[in-house]
């Protein structure tokens, strides 16, 4: 995750933004502003770490803010986390992730923003962790849908990295995908399917989407080079497969549709060479953290 990107600092500026954290009149009244303090960000449950990165990147684009509404606070700041802890690592209640040494006020001021991300961002790991170790031992791999909370899909897709998945297409730029709509409005699987390989620029893979048998023997009949079997249940899957790698060796198998963590492996074990999970990033739930914030001692 590149934190120093345009266009993620563009995201947490406008959280910075939303939440008023350089116009917070509730510090300006009761904190000195010279006061230096302590934030110990702690984890209050077990869970896999994804956002750290982040905690630097806000407090540079809060220390902009303040300047620019004319309620500049000192900028020097340090974030501290011991060797072992990062970004995709699994850590215990308790444990402590980062801390923070900065300016009271603006360890205040950014603290919702800061934990909200961080919940977030780990919550999406841990879950998609959850399913990376419920397939552990097949070939299948965990990947992740484009159902993320709008403006922050960057986020999103980098913590199921963090959980040990694989990103599916980050847009609607970066691969192709018939799906049932597709076909519907373009007359057709066969047709749908033609068109896309005839007028496709570069070499993307065209992956199609099938729910029944007919649309199967279509994608296969019409040579496509990926194909996604979507809400069928394993015993259909497992057939599939079998057809499919006998008519296209090597084509690469996707299973989808409203996987849960006690049926995953029954998909991976059908042989398909990935499962695609919506709720990684829809249904993931924040993992608690909080800070703990301490004048320093002078």
């Amino acid at each position: 995750m590149d934190w120093k990107s345009k266009r993620v600092r563009t995201i947490l500026e406008a959280a910075l933004v939303e939440d008023k954290a350089a116009h917070d009149i509730t510090t300006a009244l009761t904190v000195d502003r010279k006061l230096r303090a302590t934030g110990t960000i702690i984890a209050k449950q077990p869970c896999v770490i994804a956002g750290l990165g982040a905690i630097p990147a806000i407090l540079e684009i809060f220390y902009a803010l303040a300047e620019k509404a004319g309620n500049p606070v000192p900028t020097r700041f340090e974030v501290i986390s011991h060797p072992e802890i990062f970004d995709g690592v699994r850590v215990k209640k308790g444990q402590t992730l980062a801390v923070i040494r900065a300016n009271a006020a603006t360890l205040l001021s950014t603290e919702r923003v800061t934990l909200n991300l961080l919940q977030r961002m780990s919550g999406i790991a841990t879950l998609t962790n959850e399913f990376v170790k419920a397939v552990a031992g097949t070939n299948c791999k965990v990947l992740d849908t484009r159902k993320t909370i709008p403006g922050l899909r960057a986020f999103d897709k980098y913590a199921v990295c963090c959980g040990g998945g694989l990103n599916h297409r980050l847009d609607l730029a970066d691969g192709i995908l018939i799906k049932n709509n597709h076909v519907s409005l373009g007359g057709g699987l066969t047709k749908a399917l033609a068109n896309a390989m005839k007028f496709r620029k570069g070499k993307q893979t065209v992956q199609v989407e099938v729910r029944s048998q007919l649309e199967l023997e279509e994608a296969i009949a019409g040579g496509a080079e990926s194909i996604l079997l979507d809400n069928m249940t394993p015993a259909a899957v497992k057939k599939a497969v079998k057809q499919i790698r006998a008519a296209l060796p090597g084509v690469p198998i996707e299973a989808s549709g409203n996987m849960a963590l006690d049926t995953v492996r029954d998909y991976a074990e059908a042989g398909v060479d990935f499962v695609s999970v919506g709720a990684l990033t829809h249904s993931a739930i924040a993992v608690d953290l909080s800070m703990r914030i301490a004048a320093e001692v002078t």
